[in-house]
């Protein structure tokens, strides 16, 4: 049973660089997961190998993204029970590999059907690694600056989302880019050989061998997965459902006959870079307040965040920016201190399942509510007040956490 406390040993050399091999793959599988949609205009018409209409494009390149994400969505959930069979080092090291292999053979594809194979494969070692690296580096750091390097890992993610733009200068043959998979399949390779096994995993082992592990779905763990799902979830269809049609509501409150190029990208930029600071300072909030404290405050504050910027803006300017990046600066606290929750919440025998349970269950119903923005907007007569009703999830969140274990 996990009922006393153990901590980790004291920082160093080796935790410091399981860390960065951690933070490499991290980032890498935010490049992973959307350099296919830098490249999908020029590799679909090639591998069709005659022309196509834009419509016949727009539905490959549908499919092509969408089995990525029942990928990651399945590696979420099946790497986690598999990181508690066989531990987070030897779990670590296969979804790393997977991911990293699965995107070097799309440098060899012939057509589109392989490609869609490949990108479900690496959207299944994405998943794990978000999961799984999360779990390790909570098991083998020490408390007092845990929720730090996990807020910092979290925003390795949308720096890996930046640098897939990148390659887009670097590369001008779409083939080219996927070369970058031998470099998750070389940290994969170290991971294997010179990362220690969690200790709390292996004691954990030792402990349940002539014992029944415990189960996800006991009276004991139930309301811990059901308060964290919903949690998670929540947050997750809000971020989604305003971050995937902000382009559009700025371009709503443009006059007519502005491309909007500019007031759309900046939006965009600001929404990542205030992602990435929220992320790295939600640890040092968790460690003054408590991950508790720290989720419900940012939940007001997505909230408040939210009413300001689609009540009080009915044409553009340039306050939005600024309202912006208040909005994804408690987005991007919410991810970092998630990330350090949701694992708190579990035994250490179950913690990567139960863990990628909360993770990955909301993402379905993510998929599905991000859909009924078209049909909210009709009701609600504008894209602004369409997503102001996806703030809503955020009170939703904040009275889960209200009601949540204090895992500090």
């Amino acid at each position: 049973m996990d009922t006393i406390a153990i901590s980790p040993p004291k920082v160093n050399t080796r935790h410091w660089f399981a860390f960065a091999l951690c933070m490499i793959s991290y980032l890498f599988g935010g490049t992973v997961s959307t350099i296919m949609s830098v490249y999908l205009p020029v590799a679909i018409p090639e591998l069709l190998k005659d022309h196509a209409s834009e419509a016949r494009l727009g539905e490959i390149g549908a499919y092509i993204s969408a089995i990525f994400i029942y990928g990651w969505m399945s590696g979420g959930l099946l790497f986690g029970i598999i990181g508690d069979k066989i531990g987070r080092k030897r779990t670590l090291t296969l979804v790393t590999g997977l991911y990293g292999i699965a995107t070097l053979l799309i440098v060899f594809v012939k057509d589109w059907q392989i490609l869609m194979l490949y990108r479900f494969l690496s959207g299944m070692g994405v998943g794990g690694v978000l999961l799984v690296s999360t779990v390790y580096i909570s098991e083998i750091w020490e408390e007092k600056s845990r929720a730090i390097v996990l807020g910092v890992l979290a925003v390795s993610f949308p720096l890996g989302i930046v640098a897939s733009g990148g390659l887009n200068v670097l590369f001008p043959v779409w083939r080219q880019a996927f070369w970058l998979g031998l470099i998750p399949t070389g940290i994969a390779l170290l991971i294997l050989f010179f990362l220690p096994e969690s200790t709390k995993w292996l004691q954990s082992k030792n402990e349940n061998t002539d014992e029944k592990p415990p189960f996800i779905f006991d009276a004991r763990n139930l309301p811990n997965l059901l308060s964290g799902s919903l949690i998670f979830g929540a947050v997750l269809i809000g971020l989604w459902g305003i971050f995937s049609w902000l382009p559009t509501w700025v371009q709503s409150l443009l006059e007519a006959g502005q491309d909007g190029r500019k007031e759309r990208g900046f939006t965009m930029m600001l929404l990542g870079i205030g992602g990435i600071l929220g992320g790295i300072l939600s640890g040092f909030l968790i460690n003054k307040w408590g991950s508790r404290k720290t989720l419900m405050g940012t939940f007001i504050g997505c909230f408040i965040a939210c009413g300001l910027l689609f009540i009080t803006n009915q044409h553009f300017s340039k306050i939005i920016y600024f309202e912006t990046a208040f909005l994804s600066l408690f987005f991007g606290i919410s991810q970092g201190s998630l990330s350090s929750y949701i694992p708190a919440l579990f035994p250490i025998a179950i913690r990567a399942t139960a863990s990628g349970f909360c993770f990955n269950v909301g993402r379905f119903f993510t998929a599905t509510a991000v859909f009924f923005v078209g049909t909210l907007v009709s009701f609600f007569g504008g894209f602004g007040n369409a997503l102001l009703t996806f703030s809503i999830t955020f009170v939703i969140a904040f009275i889960a956490a209200y009601f949540s274990k204090n895992t500090k």
